[in-house]
């Protein structure tokens, strides 16, 4: 019997477009979108769909809450269609929200609603230039914790796969971060385009702000298990859920952790759902023979009931 895990996109898989089909075409899907426009007070369709709006989507404060209406929108119309339910659900930074909603922690309302919030508080911690993020290719992880532990006001952001981590901190501090990471034998380092230095230090404030907005929010036990971005393991209890959502945006995010954890316990698929294919990318590197699909046009839903024979 397959093991099933629902993994979701972060922040940077946003595309114009994205859920449309979903939108068109499903009264499940065209109901989360308008739910979100309500919740929210602006056109999510306008903002997702509107190639004129595509600089909009791009700022972090409407990008959170599209990502998540968009994910949120495939996930009811994929587990509709085909009956399948997740055995473990686990998310890339903004992706836990998402992750959550599918194990059952947050509604969906809530999960929208908190985003948009997050989005506004991860923007406004740190001035525009003085936070940046840089990703660093073909180095082992091990090696850069040492090269850049000596530099004040950076850290690692992400373990995503083998051969990509991202660092971030201070404008300077990842710069010089880069320029000594390019001397000890990275491949290369590439300047991130983003809109301030998230998951590290520079943001404790946004996280502390986020348990404001996480008190209005009912959390639940959940009902399967859910990997957090800041341990890499299982949360099953209601009260641990709080803090590490306000860790998540100043902490690494361990994905290839997250994922090596999945395997060992024994998930052999992995349905990526939401924009893009990052983390089926990251999956195949981390390794190649597990089973690993996505879901982000409707066609895609076909695809993967054929492939698991439902």
């Amino acid at each position: 019997m397959s093991k099933i895990a629902f993994i979701f996109p972060g922040q940077g898989a946003q595309t114009t477009g994205m859920g449309q089909d979903f939108y068109q075409e499903t009264e499940t899907g065209r109901g989360m979108f308008e739910k979100a426009s309500e919740i929210l007070g602006f056109s999510m369709t306008d903002l997702c769909f509107d190639p004129e709006q595509t600089d909009r989507l791009n700022i972090t404060e409407y990008t959170q809450p599209a990502m998540v209406t968009a994910s949120l929108a495939m996930m009811r119309v994929f587990m509709e269609r085909t009956g399948i339910r997740p055995d473990v659900a686990a998310g890339l930074s903004l992706g836990e929200y998402p992750a959550m909603a599918a194990a059952g922690v947050m509604s969906d309302e809530d999960a929208i609603r908190t985003v948009r919030q997050r989005g506004i508080l991860m923007q406004g911690e740190v001035p525009v230039g003085q936070g940046a993020m840089s990703a660093v290719l073909a180095m082992d992880a091990e090696k850069i914790e040492e090269v850049i532990a000596p530099i004040d006001g950076v850290q690692i952001a992400n373990y995503n796969c083998p051969g990509q981590i991202v660092i971030s901190g201070k404008t300077e501090a990842v710069a010089e971060a880069g320029e000594k990471l390019k001397e000890a034998g990275a491949k290369r380092v590439l300047p991130l385009k983003v809109s301030g230095p998230f998951h590290s230090k520079m943001l404790v404030g946004a996280g502390e702000k986020l348990g404001k907005v996480l008190d209005t929010v009912e959390i639940h036990t959940p009902e399967i298990p859910y990997i957090a971005n800041v341990t890499a393991d299982y949360v099953t209890d209601a009260a641990d859920v709080k803090p590490l959502l306000m860790k998540q945006v100043s902490s690494s995010v361990r994905w290839e952790q997250t994922i090596r954890k999945m395997l060992a316990d024994g998930v052999d698929t992995f349905i990526e759902i939401g924009p893009g294919k990052t983390l089926t990318g990251f999956m195949r590197k981390i390794d190649k023979n597990a089973k690993a699909f996505n879901i982000e046009k409707l066609e895609d839903i076909d695809k993967v009931k054929e492939a698991l024979g439902c």
